[in-house]
């Protein structure tokens, strides 16, 4: 981030390219006649959201016109200059704020920096709330074009709901994939038409028994239709042929006998797997990706291909050359663990997602370099920077009164293990340009609630979100980040967020819908 003039600056995550204030501007005053002017369709419903924000400074939010700018008004204008749909240019001053992107993805980012300038009263109260904004001119774009977050809803379900609140706290820090983990050994969590039984009986369990759920084809679409109101993508993952035990127990015909096992409610892992040698398994592999794909309207289908440790190499193989061919069929960009590297079959373009360690263990960087090799790119993961479902190092209980998260990447994991890594210093080999981008993953074995899941995200999410998002030359400074974060912290408390290190405010939500 380069920035100007000696008085503080402005507290945004994660950092912009450049953050400036304006040599004698002076700050914007929201007044009770100021309006959104929303220049090109494309405007509109990022400006309907910027009036829901902005409601509690009068009571009412601000009219959203499409024309005849004044002074005092706040203006989101579409203009291409050729810097890429999520880039975008923030100008404050007394006269007004105007915000310029060649996208309404880049308006959207854009309002998440002006958010963060904003009073943080406003996300607490029902007004009236004075906005005084301070004078910048920030200019603005990712480094990364993937930057997303993980949710394992199979060990734990959370609802629509619930989700749907974790997609707006994850936009506040420019998240734009949202990867949904929704089978696994504990539960499946996604409708399948073919075979109703996946969710009347895979469905029913959870890890340590805690009671299961899934979603309808139609909550399924209204999480992806809230999460493409905020820019995010939905990435589905349908973990084959491992971490399949809630298959197995649903459909008989999987199992080698004919016979389901007893549902699971443990955390080992590695154990299940389906035979790649039965017509039932392709089957059901063809019409599950094949629905899953078409309630899917973005462009990634996660096959999962992760800890198959009890399939031998041939078979695996086998599997994974097929799987893929099949999940590619669909149209979709296939994407996989690290291990489906182990291929030499996969589809071209297929997407590795790296979640060994910093430095590399076993074969994990040779699997990696695969997909780059045949085409694809890499996504990563860091088990021992990016897993936040691992444990925090000063052992407090978490907001439910008891320990959460795990240590076995390496953990307990401090916010500066999150903030002090190097995309292009983990896989000996790759790139920049190799790289799609990066993603935090929040496995629930521990998790029970929202609000566990929201403490283990934040605030360590928004240091990954931060090294996605803000430009390689960045400083990776840690104190000035601890800085940042404060004003980050006290926001998310007044969101209602249960953030590790802050109290919570009760959740009011900004009344905006998709």
């Amino acid at each position: 981030m380069t920035t100007s003039n000696r008085m503080p600056l402005p507290a945004v995550i994660p950092a912009p390219v450049s953050l400036e204030r304006p040599k004698d501007a002076e700050p914007f005053e929201l007044g009770p006649g100021a309006r959104i002017v929303a220049v090109g369709t494309a405007a509109e419903e990022v400006a309907g959201y910027l009036a829901q924000l902005l409601r509690p400074a009068t009571g009412s939010a601000p009219e959203v016109v499409q024309h005849d700018a004044r002074d005092g008004d706040i203006v989101l204008a579409l203009e291409d200059d050729g810097s890429g749909d999520e880039s975008y240019r923030l100008d404050v001053d007394a006269r007004g704020i105007r915000l310029i992107a060649p996208a309404a993805a880049g308006l959207f980012f854009g309002v998440q920096t002006l958010r963060q300038l904003l009073p943080v009263e406003l996300e607490a109260s029902d007004g009236p709330v004075p906005v005084t904004v301070p004078a910048v001119r920030i200019t603005d774009a990712p480094r990364f074009a993937y930057r997303g977050v993980m949710l394992d809803v199979a060990r734990h379900f959370l609802t629509v709901e619930e989700v749907e609140r974790l997609i707006d706290e994850v936009a506040l820090l420019k998240v734009n994939h949202l990867h949904l983990h929704l089978t696994d050994d504990q539960g499946w969590r996604v409708a399948i038409d073919a075979y109703p039984a996946l969710t009347g009986i895979g469905a029913s369990t959870s890890v340590d028994g805690r009671g299961g759920g899934h979603y309808s084809k139609a909550d399924y679409a209204r999480i992806v239709a809230h999460a493409a109101a905020r820019h995010l993508t939905v990435v589905p993952e349908i973990d084959l042929p491992g971490h399949t035990h809630a298959a197995l127990t649903a459909v008989p015909e999987l199992n080698p006998d004919g016979v389901a096992p007893a549902p699971y409610e443990g955390v080992e892992v590695g154990f299940s797997g389906l035979d790649p040698h039965s017509p039932a398994t392709w089957t059901f592999v063809e019409r599950v990706l094949g629905e899953v794909a078409a309630m899917t309207p973005g462009p990634y289908l996660h096959l999962g291909g992760d800890e198959t440790l009890s399939m031998g190499d041939d078979d695996y193989l086998a599997f994974v050359a097929r799987a893929s061919a099949i999940a590619a069929g669909t149209g979709k960009a296939v994407i996989g663990w690290h291990e489906l590297g182990r291929s030499r079959e996969l589809p071209a373009g297929t997407i590795g997602q790296y979640w060994s360690f910093t430095t590399p263990r076993d074969d994990s960087a040779e699997r990696t370099r695969a997909f780059v090799e045949q085409g694809g790119r890499v996504i990563l993961s860091p088990a021992d920077v990016a897993y936040l479902d691992i444990s925090y190092p000063d052992g407090v209980d978490g907001p439910e009164g008891r320990p959460l998260g795990q240590d076995w990447a390496d953990g307990p994991n401090s916010l500066a293990d999150s903030y002090g890594w190097d995309p292009e210093r983990i896989v000996p080999g790759l790139d920049e340009s190799d790289l799609l981008g990066i993603e935090a993953p929040l496995w629930t074995e521990t998790v029970t609630t929202l609000a566990e899941a929201e403490w283990l995200l934040f605030p360590r999410l928004a240091a990954v979100a931060e090294i996605a998002w803000s430009p390689a030359t960045a400083a990776r400074d840690l104190a000035g980040f601890d800085l940042r974060l404060d004003a980050l912290r006290a926001r998310l408390a007044a969101m209602g967020v249960a953030c590790h290190g802050s109290e919570p405010a009760p959740h009011r939500g900004i009344g905006w819908a998709a």
